[in-house]
């Protein structure tokens, strides 16, 4: 080997380390992004600790609200990191890594987490066979993985999202297991939210004033829930409220689209018929 060919070795050898040093910084955002897989990982703990603890009691398994509400106060905390890891990330510097650190803490809180409440909440019921259940789980972890991967190559003209947004999917699956029982009809319903997610909807992206609401309307959640489990003989009226205002809001939004392009295309017929 001759001193040229050397110093080209030991050029390729080092010249990979800047960048690979560099993607090793965590900005402020990938703090964000850190803390929603975390609140995604211990929301699943929670749940599990109900089903250990009641298995452990010898008796027949029955999620316990307050569990569930612990669970869901924390991916609703998650999704607020989510919000503002990418307002971080603008408004500081981003690291080589941030994109991919959203993406892989949205699979746990918003991908594996609900899907294993959907098996807490029906798998130990005789109103559903388990391997529906499983399927419906399976399903919403599915589709989360296939939403967040074509985000990161497809992009839409609108700049909106083309399917529903993991994180309004997961909510909208915690809201169908806080409002109804564990039965067919809301299995079809989980699978429903799945079908949103890897569809071609184009959902608006939360800007501005919407923004605002979004932020607003996971607080309340939040205050809610938090209520729930501090003072469960309060009811639960407000979280039903709240669940269901928001699977109204994520089916009106398709209904709205729909309605939208048929007048359009009822426009441009009557263009062209003129």
């Amino acid at each position: 080997m001759t001193a040229a060919d050397a110093g080209s070795w030991q050029a390729e050898e080092e010249e990979p380390q800047g960048p690979v040093g560099k993607a090793f910084r965590l900005s402020a955002a990938d703090s964000l992004s850190l803390g929603n897989a975390l609140c995604g990982f211990l929301a699943v703990c929670v749940l599990a600790s109900s089903a250990i603890r009641s298995l452990q009691d010898g008796g027949d398994f029955r999620p316990a609200p307050s569990y569930f509400a612990t669970a869901v106060v924390l991916l609703l905390i998650g999704a607020t990191c989510d919000l503002f890891d990418g307002l971080v990330a603008r408004r500081f510097r981003a690291s080589a890594m941030g994109a991919e650190l959203d993406n892989l803490a949205d699979v746990i809180s918003f991908g594996f987490a609900p899907a294993f409440m959907i098996v807490i909440w029906g798998g130990f019921t005789n109103e559903v066979p388990f391997p529906v259940v499983l399927a419906a789980a399976a399903a919403i972890l599915i589709a989360g993985v296939v939403r967040l991967a074509r985000f990161a190559c497809v992009k839409t003209k609108s700049g909106d999202f083309m399917g529903l947004p993991i994180p309004m999917g997961a909510m909208t699956v915690i809201s169908i297991v806080l409002l109804f029982e564990p039965s067919v009809p809301a299995l079809l319903a989980v699978l429903g939210v799945a079908w949103l997610m890897v569809s071609r909807i184009e959902y608006p992206k939360p800007k501005g004033q919407l923004a605002a609401v979004v932020l607003g309307w996971i607080m309340v959640n939040v205050a809610f829930l938090t209520f729930w489990v501090a003072w469960p003989e309060g009811g639960d009226l407000p979280i039903k409220i709240g669940a269901t205002m928001h699977i109204a809001l994520v089916a009106a939004i398709p209904l709205r689209v729909l309605f939208y392009k048929r007048e359009q295309r009822k426009e441009a017929s009557r263009i062209i018929g003129d």
